[in-house]
């Protein structure tokens, strides 16, 4: 398989966990701060453990993958790679999505 720039682009098992636990720990970075700083009483507590927990979750599978503790040492390293293909497919599925709803949106206009 080849990514936008034409280069090859092989995402595995390993390396689709890795995706996986880097993408729910930013957004669960993300949600910490927005439940921390708009939170108050309970909420800003658990807005900060969200925050925590996304930065440990994050940090311990890039090390991880870095090591290559995810599928031995066929996958060690790259981790920048990974994450920079990682953000291709995102980002070719967010424009996919806009793109589709784009169209839905005048379809149902225009009917």
């Amino acid at each position: 398989m080849f990514d936008l720039l034409g280069t090859s682009l092989n995402v595995g098992a390993w390396q689709f966990l890795t995706i996986f636990l880097l993408v729910f720990a930013l957004f669960m970075i993300l949600a910490g701060i927005f439940t921390a700083y708009f939170g108050s009483g309970k909420s800003r507590t658990v807005g900060v453990a969200l925050l925590v927990a996304g930065l440990v979750i994050g940090i311990l599978s890039g090390y991880a993958y870095h090591l290559g503790w995810f599928g031995g040492s066929a996958v060690k390293g790259h981790l920048g790679a990974l994450v920079w293909e990682a953000f291709l497919v995102i980002v070719a599925a967010v424009i996919g999505a806009l793109v589709a709803v784009g169209i839905f949106l005048v379809a149902i206009m225009k009917s």
